[in-house]
């Protein structure tokens, strides 16, 4: 058992909303832990848009994803939730993917209920597939994982496509499959909202998308509401899209000042410069310090 899987499951089980930002990349996971965040979420989204500059439309393979994963682990010493879309293939595939993405450094893995190749869950055009099959899915899941401080989150896509109540009946099933977290997508408003975290016997998650289907709502509305997790999945994705486009609009234009970056201190604290400065001294011949040639 890990001990960050460990720590996640614990941090759940307090019933206290967790608040998570979604990070494509070992840097933007770095600067997450840098300003406080304890856990963190690899998102499916953010590699595809970031890394290979293509929508969310399931187009990742699970290589991709994993190779992600370990790089992110290896930077920060933090609980991964890991967005594996629709598990890339069947039950028996889910669970080749859970141990797969374990061993890569996930602590959780997110699974959805789509028709692959799925969409983004604020995207039009999405189908499910039957709950029945899900429910194999998680259970597949819950199979396969080395220990069960590894959790499992099962996310429906159903209210996309017909009444929130079959989403909540889904999210349910799910629950009683095995899942240790459900995340019903797109709930249109504080009713519906107020309904997935009340009528789901498992702790649940709010996903807060910046022009998406769910209503933006305070921290203390989640807590009291009763969600276990509030998701930002894109946040820093979008943020980092609105930067980069004011520096290089402002280079364009012929500016040659840039106020609002990082410094050059920064860049290099959160890319470990002073760790490896550090280690290059230990280990360099000129250093004198017991080393000899063999």
């Amino acid at each position: 058992m890990s001990t960050l899987d460990a720590r996640l499951k614990s941090r759940l089980a307090t019933g206290a909303l967790i608040v998570v930002p979604g990070v494509a990349s070992a840097l933007t996971a770095r600067i997450g832990v840098d300003v406080g965040f304890d856990v963190l979420y690899v998102t499916g989204a953010g590699v595809a848009n970031t890394f290979l500059g293509i929508p969310d439309l399931g187009l990742l393979t699970l290589t991709q994803i994993a190779d992600h994963v370990a790089a992110i682990s290896d930077a920060v010493d933090t609980p991964l939730i890991v967005d594996a879309d629709t598990g890339f293939g069947n039950a028996i595939s889910v669970g080749h993917t859970v141990r797969v993405l374990q061993r890569a450094g996930a602590h959780a893995i997110q699974l959805e209920d789509q028709v692959a190749p799925k969409r983004c869950g604020h995207f039009a055009g999405k189908q499910v597939i039957t709950a029945a099959e899900m429910e194999t899915k998680v259970k597949a899941a819950v199979d396969a994982r080395d220990g069960d401080s590894f959790l499992v989150m099962a996310r429906t896509d159903a209210r996309a496509i017909t009444r929130i109540d079959e989403a909540i009946e889904r999210g349910q099933r799910y629950a009683a499959a095995g899942a240790d977290i459900v995340f019903v997508e797109a709930p249109r408003n504080i009713e519906e909202l107020g309904r997935v975290a009340a009528e789901i016997d498992a702790p649940t998650v709010i996903n807060i998308v910046e022009g998406g289907l769910t209503p933006s709502i305070s921290h203390a509305e989640m807590r009291e509401l009763g969600f276990g997790i509030a998701l930002y999945a894109n946040l820093a994705l979008l943020a980092m899209v609105g930067g980069v486009t004011r520096s290089l609009g402002q280079l364009r234009a012929g500016q040659t000042v840039f106020s609002d970056i990082a410094s050059w201190e920064d860049r290099q604290r959160l890319v470990s410069k002073p760790q490896f400065d550090a280690l290059e001294e230990r280990y360099s011949w000129s250093h004198g310090k017991g080393l000899h040639h063999a």
